[in-house]
């Protein structure tokens, strides 16, 4: 993300955020007339903020010199913001070194201990997710929940491309919206902490050449969090299942997530991921990218 992009994408992110919220989300009267544009107009979410209508129009120009951290927070409150979108915020107003100019890591390693904890929970589904959602390691479990991640090449073991790419993928999640609109966020936060990453952003003009629907998304500016909650998933084997996942990050690298997934006890879902995990990669099914899917041609879904 050159300095040309970071101030177009400010200005994106800060005009749609703005076009969510209604004067009486902030305590304006609304008269009623007729709005051009949906959402507040830059005046009123100036004076919302406490601040010029001139500062916040520079500011939404993608003009961020100088903002004061008190100013960007009342801006960051007036449009209620999640704790997320305003870390989001800080990092495109304010970029730390490393996201002003230095490159990621082309590759990231797993160590060989956090593998062997992975192989150890042999009753719990878990993978380890890098900055550019790469799957960097995972046990038999996850692999029968998930899909058989090793029969595919290392660049198609990413949450990006099995997502929107794999119609394997897809049919597991019964809310595939939700999925999808969860890892474009995602891929959003890392783009921001990771401007001058080139195989991140080769990942999302991939995404964008090759998906509609990831088009559609990303145009929506919403940024997210690896974070928990539960989940619908539809297992060719075993049925639908009703889990919930965590998300801890590893100490030693921030940018790698362990995502764990369980199941209430006593219930069907617990059965069925038991079945599953027993089966061990035996239950794994084929996993495959196909390169001529488009977000039209799996709309229908």
């Amino acid at each position: 993300m050159t300095p040309g992009d970071r101030r177009a994408e400010l200005s994106e992110f800060l005009r749609t955020r703005r076009a969510l919220l209604k004067p009486a989300d902030v305590g304006l009267p609304d008269y009623g007339t007729r709005r051009r544009v949906p959402g507040l107009r830059r005046e009123e979410l100036a004076q919302a903020a406490g601040v010029s209508v001139s500062y916040y129009t520079h500011l939404e120009q993608g003009n961020s010199a100088n903002v004061s951290v008190e100013v960007l927070e009342a801006i960051a409150t007036a449009l209620k913001l999640t704790d997320t979108e305003r870390t989001y915020l800080t990092q495109l107003v304010k970029p730390t070194r490393r996201a002003a100019g230095k490159p990621a890591p082309r590759t990231q390693q797993l160590r060989p201990a956090v593998q062997q904890l992975l192989d150890a929970m042999t009753d719990v589904p878990a993978y380890v997710n890098g900055l550019r959602m790469d799957i960097l390691g995972w046990n038999k479990p996850a692999a029968a929940l998930f899909g058989n991640w090793a029969e595919l090449p290392p660049e198609e073991r990413n949450w990006g491309r099995l997502i929107f790419l794999s119609p394997a993928t897809r049919d597991l999640f019964l809310d595939w919206e939700r999925k999808a609109r969860a890892v474009t966020g995602i891929l959003r936060m890392h783009a921001g902490a990771h401007p001058h990453d080139p195989q991140l952003t080769a990942l999302i003009g991939e995404l964008s050449m090759r998906s509609e629907e990831f088009r559609r998304f990303w145009a929506a500016h919403e940024v997210r969090r690896k974070s928990h909650g539960p989940m619908r998933l539809r297992h060719p084997l075993v049925g639908e299942l009703q889990v919930a996942y965590e998300t801890f990050p590893l100490p030693d690298d921030p940018d790698q997530m362990m995502v764990t997934y369980h199941t209430e006890p006593g219930t069907d879902s617990a059965a069925a991921l038991r079945l599953l995990t027993s089966w061990g990669t035996d239950a794994a099914t084929p996993i495959t990218a196909d390169p001529t899917v488009t977000g039209n041609e799996t709309g229908g879904r």
